[in-house]
């Protein structure tokens, strides 16, 4: 049974109207209205770094150490957010981890489609690594967009037979570019957030053209043989509820070590609201766990 906390905040998402044809500008600043309802502890601290040329930003909070080390890639649809716009999120990661953060910010759509996010995922973490982080001291993790764009990082990495993190951790992640779900139909009624015709909106700017089934763009269509160990966590109220579930069901069939949490009435990204709800911090809880487990072990670098 979720919180009341979480029923007030789904009441409030859907008395709202549904804002299907929003243009990126309007997208873009409502995510910034809605992240300033959830600002990050004052005792966080955020340091704005060029990471290969690709802007981001180091979160650390007191007692942060120096590993391990989150690769973090915030949501939007590749298309809106920022590392401002999620830096509660990642500092929360932090304080469950005790380590600290590089948060990306990658370019967008559809000013910057595809692949241009991929290639800053990669220059992020080969710089992370060129500052003596190893790369079993890193995870790579992400949200909604970010988190199919964690999994693409990850596979670019693969691809180009660099050293890859010690794993990988994707929150409601976008897998699936031809939206072939069967949640895409089934879910519309339960999902506040997320809608079929504005999810496909943002995919096709990603996109810019490309093959919505090109494996970067799209990981479930991926070869996932040789990832290392992924935690994926949706919700069962979520349209993009079947990117995750064929996601792990490929992985595992790959020899992927995955694990799959669906969350019983959860929403879209409900981490994101772990001020407001007691479901969003348990979850933070459980991915610090897997991160402390994978890549919390190393010596600091």
């Amino acid at each position: 049974m979720a919180s009341p906390e979480f029923h007030a905040l789904v009441a409030k998402m859907r008395s709202r109207p549904r804002q299907l044809d929003q243009t990126i500008e309007q997208a873009r600043a409502g995510m910034v209205a809605t992240s300033q309802a959830f600002p990050p502890s004052p005792d966080a601290v955020f340091e704005r770094v060029e990471a290969n040329g690709v802007r981001a930003e180091w979160v650390k909070v007191p007692g942060s150490g120096q590993s391990p080390v989150i690769l973090y890639f915030h949501g939007g649809g590749y298309c809106i957010g920022s590392a401002e716009t999620h830096r509660d999120l990642v500092s929360r990661l932090c304080t469950v981890t005790g380590g600290r953060a590089l948060s990306v910010d990658y370019r967008l759509a559809p000013e910057n489609p595809f692949p241009a996010a991929v290639d800053d995922g990669v220059a992020a973490y080969r710089w992370l690594r060129s500052q003596g982080v190893p790369a079993k001291s890193i995870a790579v993790a992400g949200d909604s967009a970010g988190g199919g764009l964690a999994l693409a990082t990850l596979l670019a990495l693969k691809e180009a037979g660099d050293a890859l993190p010690a794993g990988g951790v994707c929150i409601s992640p976008v897998t699936d570019h031809m939206k072939e779900g069967e949640s895409m139909r089934t879910k519309i009624d339960l999902d506040p957030m997320v809608h079929p015709t504005s999810s496909t909106a943002y995919s096709r700017r990603y996109l810019g053209g490309a093959d919505p089934k090109a494996p970067l763009a799209s990981p479930l269509y991926a070869d996932l043989r040789g990832l290392p160990p992924l935690l994926i966590l949706v919700g069962t109220w979520e349209v993009l509820l079947d990117d995750s579930t064929r996601f792990a069901a490929k992985a595992k069939e790959s020899g992927v070590p995955v694990e799959l949490e669906v969350w019983e009435e959860m929403i879209h990204i409900w981490p994101y609201f772990a001020k407001a709800i007691p479901e969003g911090r348990q979850a933070i809880d459980r991915m610090g766990v897997f991160i402390k487990k994978h890549a919390g072990a190393s010596s600091p670098a």
